[in-house]
């Protein structure tokens, strides 16, 4: 997103914010769903990431609201995502399974998508954060 010149530099935080949310809403989505399989395998595999079903799902999400927010086209949406979005979960799957890091687990991401089930939710605000510094790298 950053130093892209289908988006202006000014509207950089804008679209950091609109692709997070929509991550994030994707995820929320496909949870409420009778998804959470399909998350948690998202989430546990790095080197997967792509190949998962919901990959694509957040794919389109997240190109759908650069468009509609951005009045980007549909090609330079799918561009910015196809950069982004493997190396944005990547980078959050590999949080969540750092041994070193117990920040982020998936028990806490499934607990903050589905309302706080888990025993130790990370907040929502936590990972929304968390993909926010993950996009602006």
């Amino acid at each position: 997103i950053i130093n892209n010149k289908a988006i202006p530099n000014e509207k950089n935080n804008a679209a950091i914010e609109a692709a997070t949310q929509a991550i994030f809403n994707g995820l929320k989505n496909a949870v409420s769903k009778g998804g959470a399989e399909t998350v948690k395998q998202l989430l546990k595999d790095e080197k997967q990431v792509t190949s998962n079903p919901l990959f694509n799902q957040l794919s389109n999400s997240v190109s759908g609201d650069l468009m509609k927010k951005f009045g980007l086209n549909k090609g330079a949406a799918a561009g910015i995502v196809s950069m982004l979005l493997p190396v944005v979960l990547s980078k959050l799957v590999h949080k969540t399974n750092d041994p070193d890091d117990n920040s982020f687990t998936l028990d806490g991401i499934l607990g903050s998508l589905i309302g706080g089930g888990a025993a130790k939710p990370a907040s929502a605000g936590g990972i929304l954060g968390t993909l926010k510094g993950l996009l602006r790298k």
